[in-house]
C-alpha cells in the first residue's frame, strides 16, 4: 500500500464510529454491554490455516487496522459489516456484547488490539523475539492511549464540558503525542518500532482516519516523519 485510504465520508447524522447506536460509549462497547478487559474461557485451537470472519459496523474505526493487516498479508477473510437493525439480534452472540469480533474457525474472540496482534504475527509483522514484541507493543499501546484521550473528548455529551476539554486536547495532548510519535518515526527510519515495518505502523495507519474523524482535522499535516510512515508499506 502506498498510502492510507482517503477519509471515509460519514453522513452528518452518522453515529459514533466506534459503536452503534449513537449513545454507545467510546470504549467500543454497545448499549449496556460491559467494557471489561477480561477474556472468556479459551477456545480449542483452530487449524493451521483457519477461516476468518471479522464483525464490525460499516465504519473504519477499531476494525480498520485489522482489515489493513489482512490486506497486507493477502489473507482472505469475510468482512461482515453489521447494520444498526442487525445489531440487537447479533449482540448476545458476541463474547462481551461488543465489536469488533474476530471469528477464527468458528471461535469468536474480542479485543481489537489482541486481534490485530494475532493477525500481524500470522502475516509476518511481529517481532523476532520477546524484546522486539515488547517494543512493538509499546508503540501500539501509545497510539491507542492517544486514541482514548481523543475519544473521551469526542464523545463528551455535554457541549460546554466538551468545549473546555477540547482546549486542553488541541493545545496540549495532541501536540504532545504527535511530537513524540514523529520523533520516534524519525529515529526509526520512518517507522514506529525497530527501524523497519511492523504491525505498529499498520495499526497507526489504520486508526489514523478515525482519529482525524474525531478531531475533524488532518492530524499529521505538520509531521513529516509520520507522513513518511504512511508511505512505507
Amino acid at each position: 500500500m502506498s498510502d492510507v485510504p482517503s477519509a471515509e465520508a460519514l453522513p452528518a447524522d452518522a453515529p459514533p464510529a466506534e459503536a452503534q447506536p449513537s449513545d454507545a460509549p467510546a470504549d467500543g462497547s454497545a448499549g449496556d454491554a460491559p467494557s471489561a478487559e477480561g477474556a472468556a474461557p479459551g477456545p480449542s485451537q483452530p487449524s493451521e490455516n483457519p477461516t476468518f470472519t471479522l464483525f464490525y459496523f460499516n465504519v473504519k474505526a477499531l476494525a480498520e487496522p485489522i482489515r489493513f493487516l489482512f490486506s497486507y498479508g493477502g489473507q482472505e477473510y469475510e468482512d461482515v459489516r453489521v447494520t444498526r437493525d442487525e445489531w440487537p439480534a447479533l449482540k448476545p452472540t458476541m463474547p462481551m456484547g461488543q465489536m469488533p469480533v474476530l471469528e477464527v474457525d468458528g471461535h469468536r474472540v474480542h479485543q481489537s488490539i489482541s486481534m490485530a496482534r494475532y493477525v500481524a504475527k500470522r502475516v509476518g509483522l511481529g517481532g523476532t523475539n520477546d524484546w522486539e514484541n515488547l517494543i512493538i507493543d509499546t508503540a501500539v499501546d501509545t497510539v491507542n492511549d492517544f486514541r482514548l484521550k481523543i475519544a473521551v473528548v469526542s464523545y463528551e455529551p455535554d457541549d460546554e464540558v466538551k468545549e473546555k476539554k477540547n482546549i486542553t486536547l488541541t493545545t496540549e495532548v495532541i501536540p504532545f503525542y504527535l511530537e513524540k510519535l514523529d520523533a520516534i518515526a524519525q529515529e526509526n527510519n520512518g517507522h514506529l518500532a525497530l527501524g523497519r515495518l511492523t504491525w505498529a505502523d499498520i495499526y497507526f495507519a489504520g486508526i489514523l482516519d478515525y482519529l482525524n474523524y474525531m478531531t475533524k482535522t488532518d492530524l499529521i499535516e505538520k509531521y513529516p516523519n509520520l507522513k513518511m510512515l504512511l508511505k512505507s508499506y
